[in-house]
């Protein structure tokens, strides 16, 4: 069979059998763009392996086995991202319903509860004279940090990193406080 033939049959094949084909992958994908596409990536996988199959095959049939695979394929697909997005679904109301419960469960007198405060005098008692006095100055005393630069001294840039050597020492204590942390920050 020489190449004109060839492509002849093929164009015959094509135009036989397309519609049937896409309308075929349609019914299961849902979608005419993918069936579109599943037959043609069908068509052209026949035409790549048309000389491993035996003489007299059926082309049609073994067409629609490989359409056939190709739905299947994108069926499954599609399950595993509809499996994902139920997932991500699943932690965001997870997340949301975490977040309703510690709310809840949140009683704002406790806020400043002695065992807090306890927790917070002794994590400022165990840092640095100089960080605890720059901490005490801006966060007691309400200084600004030039005020404070200015009493001791040192450069704006010193009490800044004085005060976050505070605060990082604090959320390490106030780790199971997260949220009062959250509050003592923003209040100071």
């Amino acid at each position: 069979m020489n190449k004109m033939s060839e492509l002849h049959e093929f164009t015959q094949l094509f135009n036989d059998y397309r519609g049937r084909f896409i309308h075929f992958a349609y019914t299961y994908v849902g979608d005419e763009m993918v069936a579109e596409d599943i037959t043609l990536e069908s068509l052209m996988s026949y035409w790549e392996n048309r000389f491993s199959l035996e003489p007299g095959s059926n082309i049609p049939a073994y067409i629609l086995t490989i359409i056939r695979n190709k739905c299947l394929n994108y069926l499954h697909h599609l399950r595993i991202r509809q499996n994902a997005e139920e997932y991500l679904q699943m932690m965001d109301k997870w997340e949301l319903d975490l977040h309703i419960s510690s709310l809840k469960a949140f009683d704002p007198s406790h806020v400043f509860s002695e065992e807090i405060e306890r927790i917070v005098d002794d994590t400022l008692n165990r840092l640095p004279e100089q960080t605890r006095l720059i901490f005490m100055k801006s966060r007691y005393e309400n200084l600004s940090h030039k005020d404070i630069s200015a009493q001791l001294g040192i450069s704006t840039k010193s009490v800044e990193f004085h005060i976050t050597k505070a605060l990082k020492a604090l959320r390490i204590s106030l780790k199971d406080y997260f949220p009062i942390f959250l509050l003592f920050s923003e209040l100071f």
